[in-house]
């Protein structure tokens, strides 16, 4: 999770480097190892994870709770694709968005990380 609130913020400072510059590269080598040394097998872990509780509790997927938090599993996964994209983007100097746009993009993983935490904890339906 911590990756996924993190990369985004290197691409804001990221955006304001020189293509080719030692901050430029310096900030390339930085995502790339975030995204494939930790992002990338926590990903692979919390899907293991979460399947092999599944695959033990299949009554959990009856609760409507479950439901909302599954589904905002998967839109996270789906930001780390995104997030993946963009570091290939940057690795290749092709960056077609500004610091606003990732400032915002950077709040996403939050929003949907406070609603996962809600649905596990409180169960409200």
């Amino acid at each position: 999770m911590a990756g996924l609130l993190y990369l985004p913020r290197l691409y804001v400072y990221h955006v304001d480097a020189r293509a080719g510059s030692n901050t430029s590269e310096t900030f390339k080598v930085m995502e790339s190892k975030l995204l494939r040394l930790i992002m990338n097998p926590a990903m692979i872990a919390t899907w293991f994870f979460g399947l092999l509780m599944i695959a033990a509790n299949p009554e959990l997927f009856q609760s409507g709770w479950m439901h909302v938090k599954f589904t905002c599993v998967i839109l996270m996964s789906i930001m780390h694709m995104i997030f993946a994209k963009w570091r290939k983007n940057f690795a290749a100097d092709q960056n077609g968005y500004s610091s606003r746009f990732y400032r915002i993009c950077n709040e996403i993983p939050a929003v949907l990380m406070v609603i996962i935490i809600i649905m596990a904890i409180a169960k409200p339906f």
